[in-house]
């Protein structure tokens, strides 16, 4: 199920959307929109994460995750 609603953005952000589906880089103006949205939701799910990761006690095998981690480079796609 999908629902319509009317978002306003500025003339700048609309033509730049435009030449994303004109390029062929994007189906329409809708799904880079998703796509932005769906990116937004797993960054602050991350940062939600790494505030309770920084909350928790000291954890040795934690700490080995998140270094790695660090040195990783995201997968935001």
């Amino acid at each position: 199920m999908t629902t319509q609603i009317a978002v306003r953005l500025g003339d700048e952000t609309v033509e730049r959307l435009d030449r994303l589906v004109a390029d062929g880089a994007a189906t329409s103006r809708a799904s880079v929109i998703e796509r932005a949205l769906a990116r937004e939701f797993r960054r602050l799910l991350a940062e939600r994460d790494v505030a309770i990761l920084a909350a928790a006690p000291a954890d040795a095998d934690l700490d080995a995750l998140a270094e790695y981690a660090a040195r990783s480079a995201p997968d935001v796609e």
